[in-house]
């Protein structure tokens, strides 16, 4: 579901066009951390191999994501499917594991509901970078005029708004929130909300004074 559905732009002033709307990205610069005990030493992260393990009893399959300890190295299996009738498993997604393809490792290390299943959480920390220079079209300084933002999420990491403004803008905490409290930053969910998923936010009467297009 969309939780941002039903945010409308501003409709004081001039209306947003496309010389007024810039884009920004968090950009995927790694995979989070899996938090989980380790049972060789006192480490708690692990990191993906980049493999699958698959065992067959039967017409029962396991399947297992591979992660190896940021200590000491110790591999761990993180299930995946379990005791699942070969038939109850599309031969299509099989040949994924079989083939430790790099995408199905990638979306359930960035799965939030496989880590709930398993018992584990994601360390999002250096997971993202925010790419503001991604103009869909040079926005015009000289006029006081809302400028649209639209933020799109190139991983699931859930990020606090008031950080990605922050970054954005290039402005202290205490800027951000005097913009958002005075009606100026435009948002569709509380600032100190953390998202990911691709939302849109406003700025009304100019750009803030330390913005960048």
């Amino acid at each position: 579901m969309n939780e941002f559905r039903g945010f409308h732009p501003p409709v004081d002033g001039a209306e947003s066009g496309p010389d007024r709307k810039v884009l920004w990205v968090v950009r995927e610069i790694g995979l989070p951390a899996l938090v989980k005990d380790c049972v060789s030493c006192r480490s708690t992260r692990h990191r993906p191999t980049g493999k699958f393990r698959v065992n067959a009893n039967g017409k029962l399959l396991d399947v297992w994501l591979l992660v190896g300890c940021e200590s000491c190295g110790r591999t761990s299996k993180i299930p995946v499917h379990e005791r699942v009738h070969v038939n109850a498993l599309d031969h299509d997604r099989l040949v994924l594991f079989e083939n430790n393809d790099p995408a199905t490792v990638r979306d359930l290390t960035t799965d939030p509901a496989a880590a709930g299943r398993a018992g584990y959480r994601l360390d999002w920390r250096g997971t993202w970078v925010l790419d503001t220079d991604l103009p869909f079209h040079e926005p015009d300084h000289g006029e006081p005029v809302p400028l649209e933002v639209v933020v799109r999420f190139e991983l699931p990491a859930p990020v606090r708004v008031e950080k990605l403004l922050m970054a954005g803008f290039g402005l202290s905490r205490s800027a951000v929130r005097g913009l958002v409290g005075s009606g100026r930053i435009r948002l569709p969910v509380a600032v100190d909300a953390k998202v990911r998923e691709d939302f849109t936010l406003f700025v009304v009467g100019g750009l803030p004074g330390a913005a960048r297009p």
